[in-house]
């Protein structure tokens, strides 16, 4: 996921992100059934965002519209990051057979969507047909691609068939699920967003539904999303899948960036929000630090757990400067991580030697050979074929795209001032979040701020999205056979410790390659206000916010 976390933030593209440079995870609600609150209950949170580009499962692809998305749908499994485990969400159960490439889920009963209508096989299909369908919308679905291995996804991609033939409903609760390649990870896919299902009225009308999604969530929308200002949701009263809401209103309080967030948050008009860099410390000494990371409770208020999610430069390689591997390595080896995290971001961030994040299954430490700082050998691989002038500089020049969220600004510049040391020219670009997603998914950039936050966290969650041939998410372009056909074997392999290891071979090449320039790993920086008595963010923002509870 694209995110925009805060000091920079992450999203699902790539925790890419809208929501600041530290956006979490929302409490998973597990399924068991409790009491809750109706919809006309008067408490309510406020929860800081950036202007999300979607909030409709078709689209959902940063941190900020996934978190407002997984409010309002349940996919057929979550991941518990507490137990390591995928479980049962709008699916009670589900099989696999011994190849890995027939999946069975049985769909729990007596759940409706918020209009009313049936929650049952078949929406799963509509679902998962509608987001591989380009006929859609005018704009064809940019993270179709989780489902790429379900069988029949490239003739409806291509327009060749309008329903994908691996998808079947045996009866009203079974669906079922059959890949062209053995995956035996797949229930993870099934834990993201935009494999929810949608009611019929999806099809109706594309720009209505993404305006106000009808999900099958626990909350609902308390009318239309208001672009910039505010996404409202209630909780659904039928809501009969898991825990029902403890708080009856949610409210996403849409700020230009962090800073102003941060500002709203100090009047008491935002309860839950990410904290400017620069005053990172000062909050976690004011309002008390959280016991686990990732829970906020009175007097521990600012969580600061780590996230699954790496901060990183895409490098367009369709672009004549970067088509040469050893500019791209010696950018990467020209640039003061350490000095990143230190100054700029005081302390809340590690240097990364990996796209991996640490706490993800594969990864090693370090195994991205180009991703440390050592000038002396990138200004080597330079002077081999673009030899400094008398003042030091190359013929080589370079713009460096990001959004104008957080501390974007700081980081770019310290990247700049580095490669300028080297004898690189160096420009800046800032765009609007919304403009600035565009403008990477057309490739119109030459090297862009990205952060990637992983759905589950497997090494596969970035290998695959980012660096396997093809993919929407995989910005650069990067295409190698060999990196590709050890992702498909490992998806093929049943025991994990071999799966990893292949993963973990393919991480290697991929790093020789330097596709991307891994900066950093998140943490989180957000506080909330003394009015919530209990919180808890898992490290990735697509959880139900279900077990939140207010003091009082």
């Amino acid at each position: 996921m694209n995110g925009n976390p805060q000091t920079p933030s992450l999203t699902r593209k790539a925790f890419l992100g809208s929501s600041a440079l530290a956006a979490g995870v929302l409490a998973l609600s597990g399924c068991k059934k409790s009491g809750g609150v109706a919809s006309g209950d008067g408490t309510s949170i406020s929860y800081f965002i950036t202007n999300p580009p979607s909030i409709d499962p078709y689209n959902a692809q940063d941190v900020a519209g996934c978190l407002v998305a997984r409010q309002l749908f349940d996919p057929l499994c979550t991941y518990n990051f507490k137990t390591s485990e995928v479980e049962p969400c709008a699916a009670e159960s589900w099989t696999v057979n011994d190849e890995g490439t027939v999946f069975t889920f049985t769909i729990r009963q007596g759940n409706t969507f918020h209009n009313g209508e049936t929650v049952d096989a078949a929406a799963f299909q509509r679902g998962w047909n509608r987001l591989c369908n380009p006929t859609t919308t005018e704009s064809p679905s940019v993270v179709s691609y989780y489902l790429k291995l379900v069988k029949g996804y490239d003739e409806v991609v291509n327009g060749q068939a309008q329903e994908l033939s691996g998808v079947s409903c045996p009866d009203e609760y079974t669906f079922q699920v059959e890949l062209s390649q053995p995956f035996f990870d797949f229930p993870m896919i099934c834990t993201i967003v935009p494999t929810a299902p949608v009611p019929k009225a999806a099809l109706d009308d594309f720009q209505s539904y993404f305006k106000a999604p009808i999900g099958n969530g626990a909350y609902e929308m308390d009318g239309q999303w208001v672009d910039g200002q505010y996404i409202k949701l209630k909780a659904y009263p039928d809501y009969k899948n898991g825990e029902k809401p403890k708080i009856g209103n949610l409210n996403f309080n849409i700020q230009k960036d962090v800073e102003t967030g941060y500002k709203e948050f100090l009047a008491g008009n935002i309860d839950i929000c990410d904290i400017p860099t620069p005053q990172v410390k000062d909050a976690q000494a004011e309002y008390g630090v959280s016991e686990d990371g990732y829970t906020i409770t009175p007097d521990h208020q600012c969580l600061d757990g780590e996230q699954p999610s790496t901060y990183y430069l895409v490098l367009n390689l369709d672009d004549p400067v970067l088509q040469d591997a050893d500019v791209r390595r010696a950018i990467s080896m020209a640039i003061d991580r350490q000095s990143i995290c230190d100054t700029v971001l005081q302390g809340t961030r590690t240097p990364a030697g990996n796209l991996c994040a640490p706490t993800c299954l594969g990864y090693e430490e370090n195994q991205w050979a180009y991703s440390k700082y050592d000038k002396d050998a990138a200004v080597a691989l330079l002077d081999k074929n673009h030899p400094a002038d008398a003042n030091g500089m190359r013929d080589i020049s370079v713009t460096l795209s990001y959004n104008v969220d957080g501390s974007h600004k700081e980081i770019m510049e310290t990247v700049q001032a580095n490669l300028q040391a080297v004898g690189i020219n160096v420009t800046q670009n800032t765009v609007e979040w919304a403009a600035y997603l565009s403008m990477l998914d057309s490739g119109d950039y030459q090297i862009g701020r990205q952060g990637w936050v992983a759905e589950y966290p497997s090494i596969d969650n970035f290998l695959y999205s980012l660096c396997y041939t093809g993919n929407a998410d995989n910005l650069s372009g990067y295409s190698n056979e060999q990196v590709d056909s050890l992702i498909v074997q490992a998806r093929g392999t049943q025991d994990e410790n071999e799966r990893l290891s292949l993963l973990e071979q393919a991480n290697v090449i991929v790093g020789n390659d330097v596709p991307m320039i891994p900066l950093f790993f998140y943490k989180f920086a957000k506080v909330g206000s003394s009015r919530i008595k209990q919180a808890y963010l898992s490290p990735i923002e697509q959880s139900s916010a279900a077990s939140w509870e207010l003091e009082g």
